[in-house]
């Protein structure tokens, strides 16, 4: 024992003497949008960051963003903080007249950017006294009829692979009302037909999957696709791919199923633009319609975070304002 003692105090003196932090690979000068694009999981929230970013650096220095220019806007005071997103803000709403949404959009990601640099220890302000702009959210949720959408499934081939595949999406776009990310997504392994379900990668959720159970219908419209397709072997591979002559065999893409939507609806003959998201919306509303207004069990089938969500829905299934102005005008 007594033999090691002399080795162990060494150690312990040399630990003493090391500079804190010597043996952590952490920056002086961190680069704070990286860790931004860093912690965000969604490739399309990452895309909007960056994209959202350069264009509110450019404005105030004419410059893309750097490290050293990042640096130098998270040290301004707060109210030259301020002072510098709301001529933004005006830039964005009087001169280049955008959305409300676009301007929400484009303000999240500079409050998201402050947020991290306080995170990490290189900006002391915060932007909460700048208020986005208001929005209304679904204000259209109509889509098409159950009949409507009938004839479209009846366009489908489902004699050939691809009328197999584009059905079995068909099929889950309207009985589960699944956002088409929420297909892209899907792996083989995601489908029990023996338990007739299906493991999604919902909205928000990151890497934890939610179980929807399905219609005998989608069950047997997948396990016809898996079959043909001969994709019933490895479960980690995508569960529908693309089968033209450029870009076969890779994961369907989102542009993919929109364009498969929107194809078949004016092959119907509809005239608004649709795609799955519109799709989704006619689910929701018809399922509205068929419980008669049953909000809770809706919020399960559709997945909305908010009950305020469906109730939106309704409100444009019932055309409730319509009623009461009817009410009024008989009355005079």
């Amino acid at each position: 024992m007594s033999d090691h003692l002399p080795l162990s105090v060494t150690v312990l003196e040399n630990a003493y003497t090391l500079t804190i932090g010597d043996d952590f690979c952490i920056d002086r000068d961190p680069d704070v949008i990286e860790q931004l694009l860093a912690d965000t999981r969604s490739p399309n929230t990452k895309r909007a960051y960056q994209k959202d970013l350069n264009n509110f650096f450019l404005f105030i220095s004419g410059r893309l963003p750097t490290q050293d220019l990042v640096l130098e806007f998270l040290h301004l005071e707060q109210r030259h903080a301020v002072a510098v997103v709301l001529k933004y803000k005006a830039h964005l709403v009087n001169k280049k007249k955008l959305a409300e949404a676009t301007v929400n959009r484009r303000l999240s990601a500079i409050k998201s950017l402050t947020a991290m640099g306080r995170k990490l220890g290189v900006c002391n302000y915060t932007l909460e006294d700048i208020k986005g702009e208001k929005v209304e959210s679904y204000r259209d949720t109509t889509g098409i009829t159950p009949a409507d959408f009938t004839q479209v499934l009846g366009l489908v081939n489902r004699e050939t692979l691809k009328g197999k595949r584009d059905y079995a999406i068909l099929r889950l776009l309207w009985d589960n009302a699944l956002r088409r990310s929420e297909v892209c997504n899907l792996n083989v392994g995601d489908f029990n037909a023996q338990a007739s379900t299906l493991s999604i990668l919902g909205k928000g959720k990151g890497t934890q999957k939610t179980v929807v159970d399905l219609s005998r219908k989608t069950v047997e419209a997948i396990a016809d696709w898996l079959i043909v397709s001969k994709r019933s072997s490895r479960t980690r591979q995508a569960l529908f791919i693309a089968i033209s002559y450029n870009g076969n065999g890779k994961r369907l893409s989102g542009e993919a199923i929109r364009r498969l939507v929107s194809g078949l609806c004016k092959e119907v003959g509809i005239t608004k633009q649709m795609s799955p998201h519109r799709i989704r919306h006619s689910s929701i509303t018809t399922v509205l319609d068929k419980n008669n207004g049953n909000y809770r069990a809706t919020q399960r089938f559709s997945r909305h975070a908010k009950p305020d969500t469906v109730m939106k829905y309704d409100d444009n299934r019932q055309k409730l304002q319509k009623a009461m102005t009817d009410i009024l005008a008989d009355l005079v």
